[in-house]
């Protein structure tokens, strides 16, 4: 049975009793021990919210906005006695029921009462308009991204530092680990091929964290859409490292939504969904997303092939699977699955190019791009898709953006706040 998001929340506020005190929630994080990565938000939950105090606070969140003993932030806030007079749920929404494309809609949290709006999808204007009609003066953004340009969460704090830009409403920034690490890696977005998986110029894994992605977008680019901020303030994560990868923070995995269930998920993902963009299953309703990929027909040379291509610190085997819901739901498909080896030796844009064109050279009946076009925007150009229609190989394809990819890395060396 289908449920409707926004009815079931709405209903669950009716049957559980608003909060108007913080007796049911912990007042503040505990700092957590000597030598774990301490994400910004629970700085300021260990301080009691207090540099929030006498703000009119709108939150930009979904469940990734946790702190060290598992309260949401929002939570934590209204037990701090600081009422949030909005929360703004992104792709997926602000408690995080919706699919891949999907939202909750308006409505009034049922634990908090803090309205919640639906700002997926957005404009800068429209949220703007939120923003106005709620009465924030300070937007606080605390998700967790997970590196990759077209992952959505990057564009929703870009909008709305936009809107707030147009509201002249202060914009925080709960700052947290980049999960991948702080390599910058892949093609760089023709602004052509602007789209909701990658509105500006930046590359296909940028290794930047939210705060240093804050800093870049105020400067480089929200002075062409209308000025750039008031107020920025970047609440910043301590202990993190460029070279750490999220296994080795000590953080606790918090799915950012439904199909990065692990972080090893998120070690793959900013190559593997491309193959979003085919007519291969990346292995949406599988137990394994973005590391299962196949289709119906593909058998064990893929993964033959993929073996001769000598990629660093991943290993495939042959697999087939059944998907439960997207591409291929209820048939039998051919495929491989990675296993990350040595994550910091795996280079995950290189190894999904790797298996697109192992996939076209080996299956070319049965790979294909989407009629859309898709995986243009996921690229960033049409450049992937007519080198390896072409026949390119991995290292010629990948040599392509080498240029671009180290005049990126040049322009965001100023906005890097981590060593």
């Amino acid at each position: 049975m289908m449920v409707n998001r926004r009815l079931f929340l709405a209903a669950s506020a009716l049957a559980t009793p608003m909060l108007t005190t913080g007796s049911q929630f912990a007042a503040a994080a505990p700092i957590p021990q000597s030598g774990r990565v301490t994400p910004g938000a629970d700085v300021l939950a260990a301080e009691g919210w207090q540099r929030l105090a006498g703000r009119k606070v709108g939150v930009l969140s979904n469940p990734t906005g946790v702190l060290a003993n598992r309260d949401h932030i929002v939570d934590s806030l209204v037990a701090a006695g600081i009422r949030p007079v909005a929360a703004f749920g992104p792709e997926h929404g602000f408690r995080g029921s919706a699919q891949a494309g999907g939202s909750e809609g308006d409505y009034a949290d049922p634990r908090t009462g803090v309205p919640v709006y639906d700002a997926y999808g957005a404009t800068a204007d429209t949220l703007a308009a939120m923003i106005t009609k709620a009465g924030v003066d300070t937007v606080v953004f605390d998700i967790a991204d997970i590196g990759a340009r077209f992952y959505t969460y990057i564009w929703s704090m870009y909008t709305a530092m936009a809107a707030a830009a147009r509201t002249g409403a202060a914009f925080v920034v709960l700052d947290r680990p980049n999960p991948v690490g702080g390599e910058a890696r892949g093609p760089m977005l023709d602004p052509a091929f602007s789209s909701g998986v990658g509105l500006k110029p930046i590359v296909q894994q940028h290794g930047m964290t939210v705060g240093e992605l804050a800093r870049f977008f105020d400067a480089e680019f929200l002075p062409g859409d209308g000025g750039s901020l008031e107020s920025l303030e970047i609440v910043e994560t301590h202990g993190w490292r460029r070279s750490q990868l999220f296994s080795e923070t000590g953080l606790v995995w918090t799915p950012p939504s439904p199909n990065v269930p692990t972080e090893q998920t998120a070690l793959v993902y900013p190559g593997t969904c491309l193959f979003e963009g085919t007519v291969f299953s990346e292995g949406r309703g599988t137990t394994r997303p973005f590391e299962i990929v196949g289709a119906p027909g593909v058998d064990w040379r893929w993964r033959e092939a993929l073996g001769k291509e000598r990629l660093s610190g991943v290993s495939f085997r042959e697999t087939y699977f059944v998907p439960t819901f997207g591409k291929f739901s209820g048939e039998t498909c051919g495929g491989v699955q990675l296993s990350v080896t040595d994550p910091h030796a795996f280079d995950p844009i290189r190894t999904a190019v790797a298996m697109l064109v192992t996939a076209k050279r080996v299956h070319p009946r049965l790979f294909g791009w989407r009629p859309d076009d898709f995986i243009d925007k996921l690229a960033g150009s049409a450049r992937l898709r007519t080198m390896v229609d072409a026949g390119a190989g991995t290292d010629e394809i990948v040599g392509a953006w080498q240029g671009e990819l180290a005049e990126f890395e040049r322009r965001r060396q100023e906005y890097l706040i981590y060593r």
